[in-house]
């Protein structure tokens, strides 16, 4: 018998508004949940399928610990994904924080919340700069919590896990997944009651189509076949049946090209697909945005990280409204938002790997693009299907996939250098002072838990530890471990201690640090994202290395040749970026979307806020000049801009116009006629960009790097999301209507720097 919601012991807010939306009775997952103390502060591991209300089990435990007068945090995997929670916990009673910015601030305003969303990152940010409200935390959720086997995430999981497990033994954990191999040796580790099941609100039918037949398990379905191609066909066949399609593909070219056969093929018509198009069609800076408008326009769309946020939000929007017929995505989509599909087709089970070539994709990555199938409540079922290349390989891929067991979740904390970062935290925060106490807390990890033996995790510590000491991060003194100003000041900005000393190296010696050599040396850690590097880049590349050679602190190792050149081919992206090169120039030339450009602004700036902050200690003479790149790089601007944009309001587009039309700094604009001014930027901004302009000349009013932690490509009124096909200003006095309305939006970009990419 279904429980009712109304009959459980929670808020009247929260049940009113589900009750509002028609949602009384629970799922059977959530029955058992609820049977095995959801409510009254047990553990639990939650192993249900996609779409099974996972949410909802979240919020009941989450709003329970409110009503004993607890707090709650809820760890997202991406940053996208907790802006969509967010708005999912809006409105039932509770007060909503979303856990953003800098990774060195204690973001003390956040306790005030009753839940608070974060990404595994930033709350490891939050442990390591004392945020006083993490010890009010009484109800902790892990969304995707089988991420701990994710190779780059996984680790600060597991150890923000453990740490807060640690500082809070009595507090309720939540684990959620759809895809666990090994759930009971999971929630062993947790200590947590397992609730599993199959059960799902909408069917799920899995099959394997070949030569326009689909093989289920209980029969054969021949689809119409009116195109070339059984991916369009199978697009087709359900489109025609009132459903819409997720198509999942290998790479970002094969999502734009299928896309465009996509858009060909269904040639829709509608007003609302056209306002959509106009959109994008009008922030377009590259060709790859005007072919996403063009595909929209017919009712199909591409989505990828190469995209921008904007381009993303209206795509995901269209389909969920149901407009937008098909999105062809990379399976960065399956592991991200919630946008579920009638029929989610699988065409490309391979992906290349660097070194082994075409690989088969993980039985847990195909559960998370099938478990997209099926919208409660508006599909009869939904249908999952792998597309076959040859007749033998149906029955493979049913044995493969359909029928395979999810991988096991294992620890990835005993690879090497991983666990580096975390020991110094341990140490920096003081939650360990010693050999004894840090191995007393890693015992509490998963690797320890899976490990019976203690001899690797021990090797591991010590490794690290001699790291440490050696590069002056801890001091050992009879075995107190202590961490330095240095190590202390490593860990707060939320950096890998080898990034730091490879920054702090660079930093003591002497002679000039161009900007050029500052951007590829900070290419080279660990902490930043870099471009891949195809066969016919490297002739430019090494072209480009010996033209700079003398100017960059890095040495050219043959062993690490491509390490090297991905973090040479960044920095000139980054080099492009800020001689005021378009966005369509830039994607071109290194063959990159705008959101690739915005996650190497994004990534580059964080480091270049801690490579001034360590600055401070090492190299206090290279401060100015690490400032200015920050300037450069926040901006996109050339060094002669570099005295207009520190007036509050103006950033890349409104400093170019200025300087073009010789008001090259805030004196002169301050002396400036604000008739002339405005027909250079507009009227009411000439304004206060005056009055701004004059604050700096005061002394009062000039930007602070530091203060204002440099909000990325949108920082100020000049956002380039906005720019007429990428282009710096005009050499012109006049502001046209499109222009005031490109500044203008610019104020409510949805952009922002301090956060690593998530994508």
């Amino acid at each position: 018998m279904p429980l009712k919601l109304f009959d459980l012991s929670l808020p009247d807010t929260f049940i009113q508004y589900y009750k509002d939306k028609g949602i009384e009775s629970l799922y059977p997952p959530q029955n058992e949940c609820i049977e095995k103390g959801l409510l009254k502060g047990a553990d639990l591991l939650v192993a249900i399928p996609t779409a099974s209300g996972k949410t909802l089990i979240a919020e009941m435990a989450m709003h329970a610990a409110i009503a004993r007068g607890g707090r709650s945090l809820y760890i997202v995997p991406l940053k996208a994904l907790a802006t969509e929670k967010a708005h999912e916990f809006a409105g039932k009673g509770a007060t909503i924080g979303v856990a953003t910015g800098d990774y060195d601030q204690k973001e003390k305003r956040l306790g005030a919340n009753d839940i608070v969303i974060a990404t595994s990152e930033k709350v490891d940010s939050l442990l390591r700069n004392g945020a006083p409200w993490l010890s009010q935390v009484t109800c902790l959720v892990v969304d995707e919590v089988h991420l701990i086997d994710d190779e780059n995430r996984g680790p600060t999981l597991e150890m923000v896990i453990t740490k807060l497990r640690h500082a809070s033994p009595d507090m309720q954990v939540i684990g959620l997944s759809a895809t666990i191999g090994n759930p009971k040796e999971l929630a062993g580790w947790l200590g947590a009651e397992l609730i599993t099941s199959d059960w799902r609100p909408v069917d799920l039918r899995e099959g394997i189509c070949y030569r326009n037949t689909i093989y289920f398990d209980d029969e054969d379905k021949e689809i119409p076949a009116p195109a070339k191609t059984e991916d369009i066909n199978l697009l087709l066949d359900c489109v025609a049946e009132g459903g819409q399609c997720l198509v999942f593909v290998s790479s970002r070219r094969n999502a734009e090209g299928y896309a465009k056969r996509a858009a060909a093929a269904l040639k829709c018509d509608h007003a609302v697909l056209d306002s959509i198009a106009e959109k994008l069609e009008a922030a377009a800076e590259t060709d790859m945005g005007r072919v996403l408008a063009a595909c929209v326009r017919n009712g199909a769309a591409f989505h990828h990280a190469g995209m921008n946020r904007m381009q993303r939000t209206l795509v995901e929007e269209g389909f969920r409204t149901g407009f937008i017929k098909s999105i062809s995505s990379t399976p960065t989509l399956a592991a991200g938002l919630n946008l579920p599909a009638r029929r989610v087709i699988i065409r490309d089970y391979l992906r290349y790997s660097g070194g082994e070539g075409m690989r088969p994709i993980p039985v847990r990555e195909y559960r998370q693009m099938a478990g997209r199938a099926g919208r409660p409540h508006l599909d009869p079922y939904g249908e999952a299907i792998l597309i076959a290349k040859a007749e033998y390989a149906v029955n493979d891929l049913h044995e493969e996939y359909v029928e395979a067991p999810d991988e096991d979740v294992t620890s990835r904390c005993g690879e090497k250098g991983v666990l580096t970062a975390h020991i110094l935290s341990l140490i920096a925060t003081g939650y360990a002072h010693s050999h004894d106490e840090l191995m007393t807390f890693l015992e509490k990890t998963l690797y320890a838990y899976q490990h019976t033996g203690k001899k690797a995790l021990t090797r591991t510590l010590d490794d690290a530890l001699v790291f440490l000491t050696e590069a002056e991060m801890i001091t050992d003194l009879s075995g107190m471990l202590d961490a330095t100003e240095y190590g202390d000041l490593t860990s707060r900005l939320y950096i890998d201690p080898h990034s730091a000393e490879i920054i702090t190296t660079a930093l003591r010696e002497e002679g000039e640090l161009t900007d050029l050599a500052l951007l590829q040396l900070l290419c080279m850690t660990p902490d930043m994202f870099t471009l891949y590097v195809k066969k016919n880049d490297l002739g430019t590349l090494e072209k480009f290395f010996y033209e700079h050679e003398e100017e960059f602190r890095t040495e050219f190792s043959y062993d690490e040749m491509e390490d090297f050149f991905r973090s040479l081919k960044t920095a000139m992206l980054l080099s492009d970026w800020t001689d005021e090169i378009g966005d369509e120039t830039i994607c071109t030339r290194f063959g990159v979307g705008p959101g690739d450009i915005f996650n190497a602004v994004q990534g580059i700036g964080w480091l270049l806020h801690a490579s001034g902050r360590l600055a401070r200690l090492v190299g206090p003479e290279h401060r100015d000049a690490i400032e200015e790149t920050t300037l450069r790089v926040r901006h996109g601007i050339r060094r002669e801009l570099i005295p207009l944009v520190r007036v509050k309001g103006i950033g890349r587009v409104r400093a170019r116009r200025l300087f073009t039309n010789g008001i090259t700094g805030p004196e002169l604009l301050a002396a400036a006629d604000p008739s002339v001014v405005g027909k250079i930027v507009g009227g009411r901004t000439a304004e206060s960009i005056i009055r701004a302009a004059k604050a700096v000349r005061r002394g009062t009013g000039r930007r602070d790097i530091a203060s204002e932690r440099m909000t990325a490509r949108a920082g100020g009124s000049d956002h380039p999301e906005n720019q007429i096909n990428g282009t710096p200003a005009k050499n012109s006095t006049e502001y046209s209507d499109a222009e005031k309305k490109r500044d203008s939006g610019a104020q409510k970009s949805i952009f922002s720097f301090g956060e690593k990419t998530d994508e």
